[in-house]
C-alpha cells in the first residue's frame, strides 16, 4: 500500500463494473488507482467452476447473503438475495447468462440520460466481447470478456423445448444478442475454456501487477469523506484498523445496487429526514438515493419426465464423479455450464414493441421443499426439468435504506414485488404460458406429470396464490441511484456524477434509469466501460 494513501482515483468495489474501471483507468499508466473490495480472492474452486455457483449461493466468504424485508404481495415472505462479496462481485457468483438488453431499453435510458442510447452503448458491448460462436459483425471478437455459445454442449431436452416453442408459435432465435431478441434461444454464458469468465478474470487479474494499480481486498468502506460538496476520499476498515485514502481526482462507487446507496446514506448523502432518523449527519439532501429499486421476479413449473435429465447426472454420487472427471480431463460436461441452458424473450401481445416476458428452461429440477435450502448440485431424485419466466419490465418499485449509522449492519431492502396490477397480470400470463409449453406435443412425449405446482392448481386465484407463495427473485436489483436530470428523482447525471457533489461518481447497476430486458450483468459491465470513457475524457 502506498505510504501516502493518496491516489488519483479510488474505486469502491471490484465487481462487475469496478473491475472494468480498474483496468481502463490504470491502462495508460498516467493515473494511480486504488480499488477497495470488501470481499476476498476469487481464486477458489467453486467460484472458478461454472456450476459452482450452486455452492457459493450461501457461502458468506464470497456472498453478502442479503435478506429482504417481508413482501406483502408474496404473503409476507422475505426474499433471499445473494450478492457477490469477492473480486469480480456478482459476476463471480452469478449464473453467467449474458444478455445485452433490448434496443428500446437504451432508448428509455437516452430519454433521461443523453449519450446512453443504443447507438452509444452497442459499440461498448462489442468492445467487451470475445464471442465464442459463429462469427458475426454484430458481435465483438477481441474483447476481454469471453462469451460462449453452448450449442454443442446443451442437454438433449433443450431440443424438446425448442420444438415445443415452435408448436405454440414461438420461433427459434439463434442469437438474441445480434439484433432481434424475440424467440426461443440457447443462453450464451460468460465462460472461457470451461471456466467462469468473471470481470475479475477478464479485466482485473490480467493487470493487477501494474505499478499504478493497488487492489486492496477485505477492505470494508465505512463512508465517503467530503468537504462541503467535494468528495475527498474514503474511510475504510482493513485488518481491524480504520484507514483513510484520499482521491486527487475522483471517488467512484461501484459497490452495487444494494451497497452503493447504503454507502451514500452512511456518508450523509441521501434523504435528509431518513438520515436524521438513524443518527447520520446530513451532508447533502438527495431524496432519490435508495429509491426506485427494480428487480425481476420469476416463477417456474417442475415436471417429472420419462427420460433422464441432469438430475441423474448431478444427483447420485457416481454422477458427481463422472461430471468431475469430464471437467478434469477435458473441461467438458455439466459442470462447465449454467443450469439455465435455454430460454428466450417473447411478447404477450402483438401491440408491444419489445418483449415483456423472459423465459427459462433448465434440464434439472428442484421442488424447493423446504424453500431455499437445497443446494443446486443436489436436484430432485426423479428425472425432471424446470420451465419458468419473469416479466421483463416490472412496474413495482422498492427501496433500500440504512437501519442505523452502523456500516456493518445490512440495510433495509424492500422490493415491493407485485405491487402493481401490471406485474400481477404478467405473472398470471407467464404461468399460463408455461402450461402451454408443457402441454405441447414435444413435451407431452417426455413429461410424466407436473409436480409443482400440480395441475390441481388451475384457477386464476389458485395460480396467483402459488405465485405469492413461491415466486423468487431473479437476482437483478438495479436503479437505486438512477441516472436522470432531476435531482429530486435521480441521483446521478448522464456523466454518472452525483447531483450536487463534486468528484463523486457512481458506476454499477444502481445507475440504470430503468431495468433492462434480460439479465443485468452484461449491461453492468457495459456501464463500467462507458464510465471509464467518460472519466478519461474529463481527465484530459
Amino acid at each position: 500500500m502506498s505510504s501516502t494513501l493518496h491516489f488519483d482515483y479510488i474505486i469502491v468495489g471490484a465487481g462487475s463494473a469496478g473491475a472494468v474501471l480498474a483496468n481502463r483507468l490504470s491502462e495508460s499508466g498516467r493515473h494511480s488507482v486504488l480499488v477497495l473490495e470488501a470481499g476476498g480472492s476469487d481464486l477458489t474452486p467453486y467460484v472458478q467452476l461454472p456450476l459452482g455457483y450452486g455452492k457459493v449461493y450461501y457461502d458468506e466468504r464470497v456472498n453478502w447473503k442479503y435478506l429482504t424485508e417481508p413482501v406483502a404481495q408474496l404473503n409476507n415472505r422475505p426474499s433471499y438475495w445473494p450478492r457477490g462479496k469477492v473480486l469480480g462481485g456478482s459476476s463471480s457468483i452469478n449464473a453467467m447468462v449474458y444478455v445485452r438488453g433490448h434496443q428500446r431499453d437504451y432508448a428509455q435510458w437516452e430519454s433521461v440520460a443523453p449519450g446512453w442510447g443504443w447507438q452509444d452503448v452497442e459499440p461498448l458491448f462489442r468492445r467487451m466481447e470475445a464471442w465464442r460462436g459463429e462469427a458475426d459483425v454484430r458481435r465483438g471478437a477481441d474483447g476481454p470478456l469471453s462469451v460462449t455459445d453452448i450449442s454443442d454442449m446443451a442437454h438433449p431436452l433443450c431440443d424438446n423445448y425448442f420444438k415445443a416453442a415452435e408448436q405454440i408459435n414461438i420461433p427459434r432465435n439463434n442469437d438474441y444478442n445480434a439484433g432481434n431478441m424475440d424467440g426461443a434461444s440457447l443462453y450464451q454464458i460468460t465462460t472461457d475454456k470451461g471456466l467462469r469468465a468473471s470481470t475479475a478474470q477478464a479485466y482485473l487479474r490480467p493487470v493487477m501487477q501494474r505499478g499504478n494499480l493497488v487492489v486492496q481486498q477485505k477492505a470494508h468502506v465505512l463512508r465517503v469523506l467530503t468537504e462541503g460538496s467535494l468528495a475527498t476520499g474514503v474511510e475504510y476498515a482493513h485488518n481491524g484498523v480504520t484507514k483513510t485514502a484520499y482521491a486527487r481526482a475522483e471517488v467512484i462507487l461501484s459497490a452495487g445496487a444494494v451497497n452503493t446507496p447504503q454507502l451514500l446514506q452512511l456518508s450523509g448523502i441521501g434523504p435528509a429526514a431518513a438520515l436524521i432518523e438513524v443518527g447520520v449527519p446530513v451532508k447533502h439532501d438527495l431524496p432519490a438515493v435508495g429509491q426506485h429499486l427494480s428487480d425481476h421476479l420469476g416463477a417456474d413449473i417442475v415436471c417429472k419426465t420419462t427420460v433422464p435429465t441432469l438430475n441423474q447426472e448431478l444427483g447420485p454420487w457416481y454422477g458427481k464423479v463422472r461430471a468431475a472427471l469430464q471437467f478434469a480431463f477435458g473441461r467438458k460436461g455439466p459442470l462447465t455450464l449454467s443450469l439455465n441452458q435455454a430460454g428466450g424473450f417473447i411478447r404477450t401481445s402483438d401491440e408491444l414493441e419489445s418483449p415483456d416476458l423472459q423465459l427459462y428452461f433448465s434440464p434439472v429440477s428442484y421442488t424447493r421443499a423446504p424453500p431455499l435450502t437445497r443446494p443446486l448440485v443436489s436436484p430432485d431424485p426423479f428425472p425432471g426439468f424446470l420451465i419458468g419466466f419473469n416479466p421483463c419490465k416490472p412496474t413495482s418499485k422498492g427501496h433500500i435504506a440504512i437501519k442505523s449509522n452502523d456500516p456493518y449492519e445490512a440495510p433495509t431492502i424492500q422490493p415491493n414485488y407485485l405491487d402493481t396490477e401490471h406485474d400481477k397480470a404478467l405473472m398470471l400470463k407467464g404461468m399460463r404460458l408455461m402450461r402451454q409449453f408443457t402441454a405441447a406435443p414435444a413435451f407431452q412425449s417426455v413429461v410424466e406429470k407436473e409436480v409443482y405446482p400440480g395441475l390441481a392448481v388451475d384457477s386464476d386465484e389458485q395460480v396467483m396464490d402459488f405465485v405469492r407463495d413461491n415466486a423468487w427473485t431473479v437476482f437483478h436489483p438495479s436503479c437505486t441511484c438512477r441516472m436522470g436530470q432531476d435531482a429530486a428523482t435521480s441521483v446521478v447525471n448522464e456523466k454518472l456524477l452525483v447531483h450536487g457533489m463534486q468528484n463523486l461518481r457512481i458506476a454499477d447497476a444502481s445507475v440504470f434509469p430503468s431495468i433492462p430486458t434480460g439479465n443485468t450483468n452484461a449491461p453492468c459491465i457495459m456501464v463500467g466501460e462507458k464510465a471509464s470513457d467518460i472519466i478519461l475524457a474529463d481527465a484530459r
